[in-house]
């Protein structure tokens, strides 16, 4: 399926209005036309935890958040986006539940890894926990079933055990499982599936258990080739070194642009273009690009190789002065050899740009200029900052970035002139027809940058000046050339 591209939207079912109907509302009236390329909704199921990624099953909508009429309602007037964790499900699901009840005469029990399958006597050897891209102490859990206590691989989760049971993807089994999932999207519109963590599905001992190569490549080639037949597109999600994504890109797969939101800020923070235009002359074109989402603004190790430590570190610190937190690799082997161990930066990209306005912006109009498909994260969309009670309340990092607003909180929210000044940047890169045409990073010093899009006598140009932190865009409309700087 070919996509457009055109900007999409990222939210949670509940973030904007409570429920998927005030989402389709809101899509109707407030935010029309914003979203042309697509709305991509983070985990409408039932779940027991982690905001959605510990799904129950594929095969129904949260009751709290509508149903699947809400979701197809959605889906008739743009594409959808709709995740499927390909690596885990949750303990509540009726499948892990079944396991405990009945251990490994479940019906089920070929769907989970138990330590047997990679050790003998469930007895993990120390060199291969070592090499293992670890995201939590250990990459197993211990249950009590009714055949006794067994180990199952559980790659993420913050509990012990874990809500988040790992799928063999060897296993027949699973791969049905997959199949009907993909099905149930296909019936209900849903054009586009994010494979989330499908870089920890194959666990190979004497590996990182990390986009094990060739074994990743032939569940990937077997999934795409199960949705494709469905008319889906896939959406791999892997954090990984540069090259990794490349490797997927040059197969064909979209992917998405990780390196651009490190990129972007350090441009402003360290107040130097040269790592950005670099990068922007070098990417693959087929990327959705991001500067924030539900989780954070990556480093390693998405950036392994591309940045400098000094560099980073002071990044690091302005981004904690100005209400960030972190989230850090666990692995000491997959850490830099002198500590630096940031995973991810958390925080809404306005705070993160210190609440400036023109900063803000400009960073959203190059976003907007970086070829592929844009993807604005709901927060982002609105300017919000820190939500510090949401972390306080509940002890999870990421809620800084996790605001659910409530329908007056929008109504206030969209009447800010920079969220307006957003608006009008948006509907330009949806309408604009040098968008469609040819990209091109001009000539600049090393504390500036200029992009231009041209097709025929079509042109649209932006110049960001990082010292001032002020920008320009520079575009035909439609015969005579217009300067907008959004004041």
């Amino acid at each position: 399926m070919k996509l457009e591209r055109k900007v999409q939207l990222i939210s949670y079912p509940d973030s904007l209005g409570g429920n998927l109907a005030e989402l389709n509302r809101l899509l109707d009236t407030k935010l029309s036309g914003l979203f042309p390329g697509g709305i991509h909704i983070l985990p409408p199921f039932p779940s027991s935890g982690d905001r959605g990624f510990a799904p129950l099953t594929y095969l129904e909508i949260e009751p709290q958040f509508g149903n699947w009429e809400d979701i197809r309602s959605i889906a008739e007037k743009q594409p959808l986006i709709l995740d499927l964790m390909v690596n885990h499900i949750s303990a509540q699901s009726e499948y892990f539940q079944d396991f405990l009840s009945k251990g490994n005469q479940s019906q089920f029990a070929d769907l989970f890894i138990t330590l047997d399958k990679l050790w003998p006597d469930e007895q993990p050897f120390e060199e291969d926990i070592n090499k293992i891209f670890l995201r939590r102490e250990l990459p197993y859990s211990e249950y009590e079933t009714s055949a006794g206590s067994l180990k199952v691989w559980t790659t993420f989760g913050k509990t012990n055990p874990s809500e988040q049971i790992d799928l063999d993807i060897h296993s027949a089994q699973t791969r049905d499982l997959f199949s009907t999932y993909l099905k149930s999207f296909h019936k209900n519109k849903v054009r586009i599936v994010r494979l989330d963590a499908v870089g920890y599905v194959i666990k190979k001992m004497g590996t990182s258990c990390f986009f094990v190569e060739p074994e990743i490549y032939e569940f990937l080639d077997w999934i795409n080739q199960e949705a494709n037949a469905l008319g889906i597109t896939l959406l791999p999600e892997i954090h990984a070194d540069p090259a990794i994504q490349y490797k997927l890109a040059e197969r064909g797969y979209w992917i998405y642009d990780f390196i651009l939101p490190y990129t972007l800020l350090n441009a402003y923070i360290n107040r130097t273009s040269k790592a950005l235009k670099s990068y922007l002359q070098t990417r693959p074109h087929n990327q959705f690009t991001m500067l924030d989402c539900h989780d954070g603004i990556p480093i390693k190790p998405d950036l392994n190789g591309l940045y400098e430590y000094a560099e980073a570190a002071k990044l690091v610190e302005t981004c904690i002065e100005r209400g960030g937190n972190l989230s850090l690799i666990v692995s000491p082997e997959h850490q830099d050899p002198n500590g630096f161990d940031v995973h991810q930066i958390r925080g809404t990209l306005y705070s993160l740009m210190d609440c400036n306005d023109d900063a803000y912006l400009g960073a959203r109009a190059l976003q907007l200029f970086t070829p592929g498909i844009p993807q604005i994260y709901y927060v982002g969309l609105l300017a919000g900052e820190n939500d510090v009670l949401a972390v306080q309340k509940t002890g999870e990092g990421r809620e800084l970035n996790r605001h659910n607003y409530t329908l007056a909180e929008i109504n206030q929210a969209i009447e800010k002139p920079v969220v307006q000044k957003l608006f009008r940047l948006i509907h330009l890169r949806n309408t604009h027809p040098a968008f469609d045409g040819e990209f091109s990073v001009n000539p600049s010093d090393d504390s500036s940058i200029s992009l231009e899009w041209k097709q025929d006598n079509n042109f649209a140009r932006l110049e960001i000046d990082f010292d001032s932190t002020g920008y320009k865009l520079v575009y035909n409309k439609p015969d005579i050339s217009s300067t907008i700087d959004f004041s």
